[in-house]
């Protein structure tokens, strides 16, 4: 061969190698460029349900992929269960001894191919008519690998039966095998756009210690790594801990994935069930909890699962109602999509988990008689307002604060409920952990902070220096120690005692709201105010919220856990209920005002997305199932240009229907 054919040869490979992998970079930035959104569920068959892959029917899978197709779902998680694909076995001989490792027929594992991998051909072969008719409907597909727990039940190969699944070498061994012949084998093929871990691998095993979970999570990522550098690496992964000493941390899988997933249902998550389906409460859930993983581990998260857990959590209009709320609400706040559980009722499938878990029946979009159910025309809907949209990916939504983490503390319900409080108030917030990196802001809070050593001595100097400079600091306390509080402050504390009965706290004449509520606060700071403001008093007058300046800025300090309190009861997020919001109106009043739309139904939260620095998409959402009135007030020489999602509003005044949104767009 001469060398111009040669080299025109390897020319043409490599211009083919670049356009496959070029094809599948596209295809991964879907998931992670932030303000893109996939729209999908996930799937078992409509027939089997787990027993999808040991009664194999294509047609029932070709019907379910045109059907989903048909209704605007465009992105599927689908499961390749664990011991189907690895059906591998021990043949024991005299005394137990181990003999060898084979497959259900008793024969030994090959010395070549997949099966000396212990893998399965046959269901390899039925994964690839899965995944080719997935092309054929132009669906995309997330494969959870080792899909070991599902539903309500531990699905591992007979061979590693009892053993610890995510800890012990041989069983590390076999998995590791696993994925990399899996991967090896559909590398190339189109519909797949991400390889998860698997479903919620952190239910397989109690571990010890986060470096077990380190250790197991980098022996998935590396073998997926070893073989496909090309696709997203999800975690799969739900209930991650912000804590620093918790086995399953967000920092760690988002040091080993690409792409962190949140699995957001009230009924599972601690604080999440204390109120109805359709309102602020639960739908918020799924965006604070993909913005706190997000935001602490530096990389984007999606909802990977949500849903409503059956009849008995809520009708059909009420899940409707929730589903169309949190589309917007995800979209929002950058989620990166939303897949709902799952794709078809459960109900009839007489065999493990179906049999005994009582929530897992009827949680599809479509029935078992493939009778489409409200909720799937909510994601038809939003899925066709997606692809008519003017722009590609929606911009990075506006967030004038940071909200700081600390040890000590119960993080999680402190997060949501700050979360909460904030979109009420009319705001938007970075969550970040104490003793890191400070992010630039505005506004940062410390809110319920709790124990001797919530911050690092440097930490907290750092903070008051941004303060110095300018920016507003808010701590509210239950029960923490923090060095040079005091003269920052401006204060002095005459004494720091066991509380007895709870606070009640009334605000002053300097807020512009009244406040007058009672509240649990195990501490009790009585206070010598000297140069700053009371906002707020106990019964008897002793400060309870204090406004002192300090260099530039100013600190705001609330003596008792505003935050662990409300998310800790029920109603204190609803329509109605005592504006607790109203001390983060207070504390973030600059940054409101300096915002492109103001209102003031806290039923109604916004967040604000310029194209450039003329142009502004912002997004209003009703969280409550009553319909809500607003007026707008516009930031001088902005005007509404249009509204890509529900109607214009006359004269600034609107309404929007409960659980509805409204998508305008903003020209100065």
């Amino acid at each position: 061969m001469t060398f111009k054919k040669t080299y025109y040869l390897i020319f043409g490979i490599s211009a083919l190698l670049f356009l496959s992998s070029s094809k599948v970079f596209a295809q991964k930035s879907v998931l992670t460029t932030p303000g893109t959104f996939s729209i999908g569920c996930n799937y078992w068959a409509s027939h089997a349900g787990t027993h999808m892959w040991s009664n194999w029917n294509r047609d029932v899978v070709e019907a379910d992929f045109k059907q989903l197709s048909e209704n605007g779902i465009k992105t599927l998680r689908v499961f390749p269960l664990w011991p189907d694909f690895q059906p591998i076995q021990r043949i024991f001989a005299n005394e137990g001894q181990l003999k060898y490792i084979a497959f259900k027929d008793g024969l030994p594992l090959p010395a070549t191919g997949v099966g000396s991998n212990g893998m399965s051909e046959e269901q390899l072969g039925h994964f690839k008519e899965m995944a080719d008719l997935a092309s054929k409907y132009n669906i995309k597909l997330i494969v959870g690998l080792i899909t070991g727990w599902m539903s309500g039940q531990l699905y591992v190969p007979s061979a590693l039966e009892g053993k610890d699944i995510l800890t012990d070498p041989e069983s590390l061994m076999w998995q590791q095998k696993f994925v990399t012949t899996f991967v090896s084998r559909f590398k190339d093929h189109q519909a797949i756009v991400a390889w998860d871990f698997g479903n919620e691998c952190n239910v397989m095993q109690a571990l010890d210690n986060h470096y077990q979970a380190y250790v197991w999570s980098s022996v998935i990522s590396g073998a997926i790594k070893s073989i496909d550098h090309s696709r997203l690496i999800v975690s799969g992964m739900h209930s991650l801990s912000a804590g620093e000493l918790d086995a399953w941390r967000i920092k760690d899988q988002g040091a080993l994935t690409d792409l962190l997933t949140t699995h957001p249902y009230s009924l599972w998550t601690p604080y999440a069930s204390q109120a109805g389906i359709n309102t602020m409460r639960t739908i918020l859930h799924g965006a604070a909890e993909t913005r706190l993983y997000s935001d602490l581990s530096g990389k984007p998260c999606i909802v990977e699962e949500t849903g409503v857990m059956g009849p008995m959590t809520g009708s059909e209009a009420s899940k409707s109602a929730f589903a169309r709320t949190a589309l917007f609400s995800n979209w929002a706040h950058e989620c990166q999509g939303t897949l709902w559980w799952c794709a078809y009722d459960q109900l009839s499938l007489p065999f493990s988990p179906y049999n005994y878990s009582s929530v897992e029946g009827e949680l599809g979009l479509i029935k078992e008689d493939r009778t489409p159910k409200p909720v799937l025309a909510e994601f038809k809907k939003f899925s066709t307002f997606i692809d008519k949209l003017p722009f590609k990916a929606l911009p990075t939504r506006k967030a004038e604060a940071v909200c700081i983490l600390t040890e000590g503390q119960e993080n999680w319900p402190v997060a949501y409920s700050s979360f909460i409080l904030a979109k009420q108030a009319g705001f938007d917030f970075e969550f970040q952990k104490a003793n890191e990196e400070l992010k630039d802001a505005k506004l940062y809070m410390l809110p319920s902070i709790k124990g001797i050593d919530p911050v690092y001595k440097d930490f907290w100097y750092k903070l008051l220096e941004k303060v110095k400079n300018g920016a507003s600091l808010y701590l509210s306390m239950d029960d923490a120690y923090l060095p040079t509080l005091t003269e920052p402050l401006g204060i002095e504390i005459n004494t720091n005692i066991m509380r007895s009965g709870e606070l009640k706290f009334t605000t002053t004449s300097l807020m512009k709201s009244e406040l007058n509520f009672s509240m649990p606060s195990s501490r009790r700071y009585d206070i010598n105010p000297k140069n700053n403001l009371v906002l707020g008093k106990e019964a008897d007058g002793n400060p309870a919220f204090i406004e002192s300046n300090y260099g530039k800025g100013k600190i705001y300090f609330l003596t008792f856990p505003l935050e662990m309190n409300t998310i800790s009861n029920a109603g204190s997020f609803d329509d109605g209920a005592i504006a607790y919001n109203n001390i983060y109106k207070k504390i973030a009043a600059p940054l409101i005002a300096d915002r492109v739309i103001q209102q003031e139904n806290t039923s109604i939260g916004i967040t604000e997305h310029f194209i450039n620095e003329n142009e502004a998409v912002v997004i209003l959402i009703n969280y409550n199932p009553k319909e809500a009135e607003t007026e707008l007030k516009l930031k001088d020489g902005w005007r509404i240009a249009g509204s890509l999602f529900g109607n214009q509003p006359m004269n600034n005044k609107l309404k929007i229907n409960g659980n509805d949104a409204l998508v305008l767009t903003l020209k100065k």
